[in-house]
Formats: C-alpha cells, structure tokens, sequence
C-alpha cells in the first residue's frame, strides 16, 4: 500500500455518474463533499489534480433538455454551457476551504504535439508549484472528435494523460462500482470484488466488458484501459466508487478499497 499511501502527487478523476443525478443536475452535497476532501488532502501536503466530466450532462440540464443533441454543433454548445456552471461550482467550493483552482483544458492533438505537450507540461508541473489545483476536462466546445468518440474518447483516458503529463505518482478513478470484480455483480450476487491487479491482461480486460451510465461516456472497460496506460507510464491507477468521497481518506490512510492497478515491474 506504499504507493498510495505514499503518493504526493495524485490524479483523481470524477465522472458524470458520481456528480451528477440521472436528470443531470448537480449532485452538490456530493460534490461539496468530495472538494472539501480534495482540500484535506491538499493540506495534508498533497498534490491534487482533478480531472473532471460533466459538462454536457450539467449544459443538458441547465438548458432543460432530456436528452443528448444529435448533432456535434449542440454538443459543443451544451458542452460549452456546462462547463462554465461546473467552473463556478468548483470555484465556490474549493474557494470556501481557500484553496484555488485553475481551469486546464486539452485535446489529443495538444498531447500529441511535442511543443504543446511540453507546454501542458509546464502549465500543470507550474500550478502545482503555487498551490493551484487544476482541475481538467476535454475542450469539448472545440474538440468534436471527443463528442464523436474519436478522440480522449473519455474522460477515464484523459485522467491517465493527465497522470503522465503531470508526472503524478497515483491516478484514482472515482466511478459508480468499487472495482473491479471476477464477474458482474449487477447480475451474479456471487461476484467478489478483486483487490489488486498485477499487470493487465487479456483475462483482466474481457471481465471489464459493459457500458457506462446514460450520461456518462464509459465503463468499466475504459478505465481499465487508462489504467494500462497509466501502468506503462509507471503509475498505480485505483479504482473505487465515488459514493462517498470521504473513502479517499481511508485509501490513502492505508485501508484497501475498490481495486488497485499496480505496474507488473512493481509486483515482488
């Protein structure tokens, strides 16, 4: 549990299902809470960055629509509507602890540039420096191939960018099921949670089947895919629900929770 508990710089990534309620709208108990964790953590001498979904589903319910526009000119303009209501809320939470927050947004061809990647680089290594926490998502408003599909693809990939970018030492996914299990539990009541996962194999990646919630973009599958990617890059990656923001403290006290993705190199 070294990596965790140990871990100064850390990538938590938030998806829609924990921020928001199936309408849409701000789940704002919820999310008070998990910046106030943030917080703690951060005073505890942590590095915190989050990577956070949301803006379409929170544009959708601000402009009072009950389903997802067709066309990526919409989506853009949801997406560009919510994001600014998700920029106000973290600011006024995160603002009441006194701690700020900046606003990083990318897109793949940022990351797959070497001068703009160096700059995105120097932008989170810089925040971190003076305390800031940034707090991340897809620019949506401009990046159609994310709306298609086509590009981070979702915010679970996007988190493991930004876990490499930022030379963290730990990603945590916070998602709606806490880990990975040896079979569905929504169906098998027999399914046990799997604690650790030492290297991803094909067996690993072929329990992780199944799609993410109506609003949100992935499942399972994702996120054990941005824990490879984090995995290569040599950073642990766990993933737990986000039900109760308040459980980050007991993993990086130490308690075991939700599963752990640990590089291969580091099993012995």
């Amino acid at each position: 549990m070294s990596h965790i508990t140990q871990a100064k710089r850390v990538v938590i990534k938030v998806g829609t299902s924990t921020l928001a309620y199936e309408n849409g709208r701000l789940n704002l108990r919820r999310m008070e809470e998990l910046c106030k964790v943030l917080c703690g953590l951060q005073n505890e001498g942590r590095e915190v960055v989050l990577v956070s979904s949301g803006a379409v589903g929170v544009g959708m319910a601000k402009l009072g629509l009950h389903k997802h526009p067709e066309e990526i000119e919409q989506r853009q303009a949801v997406a560009a509507v919510g994001q600014c209501e998700l920029m106000f809320m973290y600011d006024k939470f995160f603002g009441e602890y006194n701690h700020t927050v900046g606003q990083v947004l990318l897109t793949r061809d940022v990351v797959q540039n070497q001068v703009t990647r160096k700059n995105a680089e120097n932008t989170f290594l810089t925040l971190l420096h003076l305390g800031i926490i940034p707090v991340v998502n897809e620019n949506d408003s401009v990046a159609t191939d994310e709306l298609a599909g086509k590009n981070f693809g979702d915010n679970d990939t996007l988190s493991a960018t930004v876990a490499v970018l930022s030379q963290a030492d730990l990603l945590v996914i916070l998602t709606d099921i806490d880990g990975l299990y040896d079979g569905n539990p929504r169906t098998n009541p027999q399914a046990k949670r799997i604690p650790y996962v030492y290297g991803i194999t094909d067996k690993i990646k072929a329990l992780a089947g199944g799609a993410g919630s109506d609003l949100g973009t992935g499942g399972m599958a994702t996120k054990v895919s941005a824990a490879e990617i984090a995995n290569r890059a040599g950073i642990p990656c766990v993933v737990l629900s986000g039900a109760n923001p308040r459980d980050l403290y007991d993993l990086f006290d130490g308690t075991v929770l939700g599963t752990t993705f640990v590089p291969a190199q580091e099993k012995n």
